[in-house]
């Protein structure tokens, strides 16, 4: 069976050849997404785009190479501390992954990702930015009186 790579959001997804996103979609049953394998597919892509080995990311983690392996397969629920240290060794910030995963996450569940605010967003944003310029607060101010 040949696969080839499909870019949705900027989350390579791995189909079967002439077959697109909405036709898989459509051909299986809706499942849930589990959080430590999309976490550790991540983390092998960004690992794997940079061109290291297991060895030297497991070594800059500070973590046992048979662990980040696992991790990276699915097998492990990896600690926040852990995916720091990781992601640490990778130069990447936590932030960036865990939104990888969930961009992944959403495309798995097939709900549309905006690429912008939604009108309803940012009409109600423009509404409190002149109320408050309307009593002379600054964002300073805001802040401030937190």
């Amino acid at each position: 069976m040949m696969r080839e790579p499909v870019v949705v959001n900027g989350v390579t997804r791995w189909l079967k050849a002439g077959e697109s996103l909405s036709q898989q979609n459509e051909s299986k049953e809706p499942t849930m997404p589990v959080l430590r394998e999309e976490i550790g597919y991540v983390l092998r892509d960004v690992r794997q785009r940079q061109g290291r080995t297991l060895r030297e990311v497991s070594h800059d983690a500070r973590v046992s190479l048979g662990y980040l392996s696992e991790v990276e397969r699915g097998q492990k629920e990896a600690s926040s501390e852990l995916l720091s240290a990781i992601t640490a060794a990778l130069d990447i910030p936590l932030s960036v992954m865990l939104r990888e995963v969930s961009d992944r996450i959403a495309v798995e569940e097939a709900v549309q990702i905006p690429d912008t605010i939604p009108a309803e967003l940012a009409h109600r944003y423009a509404q409190q930015q002149q109320q408050q310029q309307g009593h002379g607060f600054s964002r300073g101010d805001q802040l401030a009186n937190r």
